[in-house]
């Protein structure tokens, strides 16, 4: 490891940014991974600053690590002049003047104290990461500095990210940039794609033993979570030469562990199988050689289903050009990608702000606690207003918020350092919810297991051999901590009570049939694997879910009974009187129903059910299947839309229009109708007039009549389903006529069809005279010996009309 205070490309700018920061106070830095920003920037500003330097880091591992980096820099154990806070641990004391947090951290520290009374800056580092935390964080930090604290001095520090868009949300702060020491990296791609036969896990254990083989120095290799990385971990026992150790890297493991998979080696190499979090923030300083397998695993919350679910994807090339860089801090370096360098292109530019795909419940709450929706705060990307929405939604649900805003519970809430969900169930249960709060706030200790939540509860009292001793220590540990945390409650709730507590939205109810398929009370649809025995229960709660937005596969769940949802739920819980189309059956279902949201409970025949109930019922059923138009409906929906598009003021007749407002003109007419073939039966022309008022319907008789009148007095129905409104008629009725026939405003001329004695069409005209003075004479010509006994004068305009033919003989 370099000594702590060598020289470092970030010093040859730090008189810079303490030039930008006495002018204007604020500062966007721009140094690429390497230059020493975390550690540097902080110790330079010890004696500008009046007060204390907070850091925000976006991960604890490097939250510890910096601190450690810079107390060693001044000769100092951590707590002294250097501390840190992150959840659950904290190493300050009365002489800390720089204080290095997570970035939640901030968040709690302004909401308590919005001056910040003692912090004379605040620095955030790797903004580039964009997470949730450090969004929300400069938001409210930067309307409480030009409110309240215009002295406070603000530094956002980046490796990647473009930086405009920040200097200009901070009111255009100067742009200081360090171009760092990097050494050349070579970077190796595949020279075909992977094999798709060829799991990733495979492929990436080849690669790296590829790249231990054709280089020198410690290697990292980049994968997307815990279970590829003890796989590949697995696959490469063996394989790679003596001297190098495999060290895995992760957010999960204990601190110890990350300290050694950081460490420089003594002897030998060392290979670290790592997540993103070695991305940034943290410097491993014997790396020489990356191994990229390009897929990063983030978290998306679908607004749709109200469900979060972890992907993995591939990484944006932005993040592929960190982990190469990692190759270049020591000495020159390779970079392996596990991809073609033609599909490098297809790379997204950069990878989603976590504000744009997460779980907005938490942000929802912390924005009620300062008094804003979010629209008056600067945001670098708003929050999506859907999943701001949903979120909203949930805490209401929770009793968090009520139409005034924040309620005192929802206060209680954004206290506890929990999802809002486990902080209701944590207030209304009591210190004995602690472990199922830690249990659900942490990842599963039994992987692959059954789904049953019950099972992750022994573990946690009596680990098995298939448990996750690191982890289960964890949830442990936490657990301890909420517990001091809870409140004391009468209350003894069973755990499957309490998970009810936390997702009253996804107790689920069995769906008749084989499969174990559930309704959940939120109104979506959840799946158990086949073969779990959870899938066997009537009622279940389901408290992890993939986030399918069609049917959310529940990964763990417990069951419960009716008694204790009817328990927790009485005043929730009612009877409501149903009429409702059911698609299966073809018809209405009058019923009364017991509901706890989308859960029916008890379900009974409507026997009474009103008949405006069943119209009611009837009218979801056409919008279903359909109106059904017969050729008259059809004829005046043609008529009103062709004077619609001619700027007449009447009301929209489309199908789409016409179903959405059926409530205020077809439901009287479906009284006594309650099955798809009564539906399809209906008629209605009828109703349709009556959706008129004398007026409408006299200007629609004047511009688009339904008849076209003959010079006989034949009324000839006018066909508007075409391109052009048109009617069909025997060339000999047409005569003596020597002006085309129009309809609507704008004098629209019928598309006029003659058809022949024999009722066959001869000519189409839109322009009648036209047609006299033109090709007549030629039709005369054929029709003539064609039809002999029918009159074909030389001059039609002249002529009688007529639709008889002489008599035999004459």
């Amino acid at each position: 490891m370099s000594p702590p205070n060598a020289p470092l490309p970030i010093d040859a700018v730090l008189p810079d940014l303490r030039a930008a920061l006495s002018a204007h106070g604020r500062a966007v830095l721009m140094a690429p991974p390497g230059a020493g920003k975390t550690t540097r920037v902080p110790l330079a500003l010890l004696d500008q600053i009046s007060g204390r330097i907070v850091m925000l880091e976006p991960r604890r591992l490097a939250a510890r690590a910096a601190a450690e980096r810079m107390a060693q820099s001044l000769g100092e154990s951590v707590g002294q002049r250097v501390g840190y806070r992150i959840r659950g641990e904290t190493k300050t004391s009365n002489a800390t003047r720089i204080e290095v947090v997570t970035e939640g951290i901030l968040t709690r520290m302004l909401q308590s104290d919005p001056e910040l009374a003692g912090v004379g800056c605040v620095i955030f580092d790797e903004f580039h990461e964009r997470s949730l935390n450090a969004d929300l964080g400069l938001a409210l930090l930067w309307e409480m500095r030009t409110a309240l604290r215009p002295d406070l001095a603000l530094v956002v520090m980046s490796a990647t990210l473009d930086a405009d868009p920040v200097a200009t949300l901070l009111d255009d702060a100067p742009i200081i940039i360090s171009q760092g020491r990097a050494y050349p990296v070579e970077t190796r791609w595949l020279a075909r794609p992977v094999d798709r036969t060829m799991r990733f896990e495979g492929a990436m254990a080849g690669l790296i033993e590829q790249a231990a083989a054709e280089t020198e120095g410690s290697l990292l290799a980049f994968l997307p979570g815990e279970g590829e990385i003890r796989r590949v971990e697995g696959l490469l026992k063996g394989r790679l030469p003596a001297d190098v150790a495999i060290r895995p890297l992760f957010g999960a493991m204990e601190f110890a562990a990350q300290r050694a998979a950081i460490a420089p080696c003594t002897s030998g190499r060392k290979l670290v199988l790592a997540t993103s979090i070695a991305e940034t923030s943290l410097t491993i300083e014997d790396i020489r050689v990356v191994i990229d397998g390009g897929r990063s695993r983030r978290a998306r919350f679908d607004s749709g289903s109200g469900m979060a679910r972890l992907v993995t994807e591939p990484v944006s090339r932005a993040e592929a050009e960190q982990r190469r860089g990692r190759a270049g801090r020591v000495a020159q370096g390779i970079c392996y990608r596990l991809w073609t360098k033609g599909a490098e292109g297809a790379l997204p530019a950069f990878a989603p702000a976590e504000i744009e795909v997460a779980d907005l419940t938490g942000l929802a709450l912390e924005l009620a606690l300062w008094g804003s929706d979010g629209s008056d705060l600067a945001f670098l990307t708003p929050p999506p207003a859907p999943a701001l929405a949903e979120a909203r939604a949930l805490l209401a649900e929770l009793g968090a918020m009520d139409g005034l805003g924040l309620t005192e519970h929802g206060r209680a809430l954004a206290a506890l350092p929990l999802h809002p969900r486990l902080g209701h169930m944590l207030l209304r249960a009591g210190p004995e919810a602690a472990p199922l709060a830690a249990l659900l706030a942490e990842r599963d200790p039994l992987r692959g297991a059954p789904a049953d939540l019950s099972l992750r509860l022994a573990a946690i009292r009596s680990p098995g051999p298939e448990a996750h001793r690191a982890t289960i220590e964890r949830i442990r540990t936490e657990a301890k901590r909420l517990a001091r945390l809870a409140p004391p409650t009468q209350q003894r709730l069973a755990p499957e009570a309490m998970a009810a507590l936390a997702y009253p939205d996804r107790i689920g109810l069995r769906r008749k049939g084989d499969a174990p398929r559930y309704v959940l009370s939120g109104g979506k649809g959840a799946v158990v694997a086949e073969g779990d025995p959870l899938g066997a229960e009537r009622l279940i709660v389901a408290t992890d879910l993939d986030g399918d937005p069609r049917e959310a596969r529940v990964r763990q769940g417990i069951a419960i009974s009716e008694a204790q949802i009817r328990a927790l739920f009485a005043d929730q819980i009612g009877w409501h009187d149903v009429c409702e189309w059911s698609r299966r059956e073809g018809r209405v279902l009058a019923r009364k129903q017991e509901r706890l949201g989308a859960l029916v409970l008890d379900d009974r025949i409507w026997k009474d059910a009103p008949r405006e109930a069943i119209a009611l019922g009837a009218l979801d059923g056409l919008r279903q299947i359909g109106l059904p138009m017969t050729p008259a409906a059809q004829r005046l929906q043609a008529r009103v839309e062709l004077l619609r598009g001619q700027g007449a003021d009447l009301p929209d007749f489309t199908d789409a229009a016409l179903l959405a407002r059926a409530e205020h003109w077809l439901l009287p007419y479906l009284k006594g109708k309650r099955s798809e073939a009564d539906l399809r039966k209906l008629d209605v022309t009828e109703a349709l007039r009556a959706s008129l008022d004398w007026e409408q319907m006299q200007l629609i008789d004047r511009l688009a009549p339904g008849h076209f009148e003959t010079p006989l007095g034949r009324r000839v129905p006018i066909d508007y389903a075409g391109d052009a409104p048109g009617i069909e008629i025997r060339l000999q009725e047409m005569f003596g006529v020597t002006t085309h026939p129009t309809v609507g405003p704008k004098r629209l001329p019928l598309r006029v069809t003659l058809l022949s004695p024999g009722h066959k069409p001869i000519q189409v005209t839109m322009d009648l005279p036209g047609f006299w003075d033109g090709s007549y004479s030629d039709v005369r010509k054929d029709m003539r010996g064609r039809y002999p006994r029918h009159p074909w004068p030389e001059d039609p305009r002249e002529a009688d009309p007529t639709l008889r033919a002489k008599p035999r003989g004459t």
